[in-house]
């Protein structure tokens, strides 16, 4: 068991290993009540965490699955449960379940009394190391993807890498997008362990994959712990996080929701490292290692949609953009995130003629 503190607006652990399930009953403190939210697919596991809180009144609150829990409908179910069941501001909140439950539960969390603690206990891999820590909550809207939302940090995340053995392996490897992008960003380590068994890192029962899980939630941790509110706009700050978003929320957007996020990060890595090519700021060779990595453990490298336009008003719509001017996080190199402010269209439709025809 490891534990990776996150020093945000308060010190939070995000502890990782296997059999947890005891571990969560010693962040309760003084509450009286807890709320476990989950989805249906989970009943078993929160029936589990519920035997767990001897003494202490629990209730359960089902959601639906992934993102169509994000929405303001189930927002205001939820915070219908908690007034019926009175939960006061000494009570809590367990999600257990992907990135969306835990997003749903944040957000829930942050504006039930204007706050009341909340325990994540991840259940795929992409929830451990991205939507579980940070602090960032949220739903969706008809507008695009998180736009109404707070920052809540945690009480505690338990990563439990037992649960990524029921994951489909489709929603694994979409959650490797996650852990490369930590590796390109901040931890060329990761990308040395997954090149040198991109079939292994594939599966949860691999050699390093525990070690990859943690490299990737220590970057977060770190770039967190130095900006938790995404204010200093800087290649140092929390914004970094972001590489590959601008555009892959524009492909979720468009395809209404019907990617899985790690899919759509991928192809928008390769986006923004055509743009940063092509733009005279990365090698050829950090390029194409790009390509060669998220292709291997097999997530997309191309995206077909060609309705450009689209895509482009989607990017606008982007929680990084300044006014009508378009903000990307970009690689120098490996490890070396910059900011890429207002590029020219006709240089942004070059970067997406790339990625259409696979290059």
């Amino acid at each position: 068991m490891a534990t990776i503190e996150v020093h945000a607006d308060h010190t939070y652990p995000v502890i990782v290993g296997r059999n947890l399930t005891a571990e969560i009953s010693r962040y309760l403190g003084d509450a009286t009540s807890v709320a476990v939210m989950y989805p249906q697919a989970l009943r078993a596991a929160a029936d589990t965490i519920r035997h767990e809180l001897a003494g202490i009144t629990s209730i359960t609150i089902e959601i639906p699955d992934a993102e169509e829990a994000k929405t303001a409908s189930v927002l205001e179910f939820c915070w219908m449960a908690l007034g019926q069941a009175g939960f006061t501001r000494n009570d809590l909140i367990i999600s257990v379940g992907g990135g969306a439950t835990t997003d749903l539960a944040g957000f829930v969390a942050a504006t039930w009394l204007r706050g009341i603690r909340v325990i994540h206990v991840p259940t795929t891999l992409l929830a451990m190391v991205d939507a579980a820590v940070g602090g960032k909550t949220g739903i969706n809207t008809a507008e695009g993807k998180n736009l109404a939302g707070a920052i809540h940090s945690p009480t505690a995340v338990i990563c439990d890498l037992n649960s990524l053995e029921s994951q489909t392996q489709g929603d694994y490897i979409g959650g490797l997008a996650e852990i490369i992008k930590a590796g390109f960003i901040r931890d060329p380590k990761i990308l040395d362990l997954i090149e040198s068994n991109p079939i292994g890192a594939k599966s949860p029962l691999w050699e390093h994959a525990q070690e990859m899980i943690e490299r990737a939630i220590q970057v977060k941790a770190d770039v967190v712990g130095l900006d938790l509110r995404e204010t200093l706009g800087t290649s140092a700050g929390r914004e970094i996080l972001n590489y590959g978003h601008t555009f892959g929320h524009a492909i979720e957007r468009t395809e209404n929701y019907k990617w899985r996020h790690g899919s759509a990060v991928s192809v928008g890595m390769i986006f923004v490292a055509n743009l940063a090519h092509l733009s005279g700021r990365l090698s050829t060779e950090v390029l194409l290692r790009h390509r060669t990595i998220l292709n291997a453990v097999g997530l997309p490298v191309t995206y077909e949609n060609s309705d450009w336009d689209t895509l482009l008003e989607a990017m606008k719509i982007d929680k990084k953009s300044r006014g009508a001017m378009l903000r990307f996080v970009v690689l120098d190199d490996i490890a070396r995130p910059a900011i890429l402010e207002g590029p020219d269209s006709a240089l942004l439709f070059a970067a997406f003629q790339e990625v259409v025809q696979g290059k």
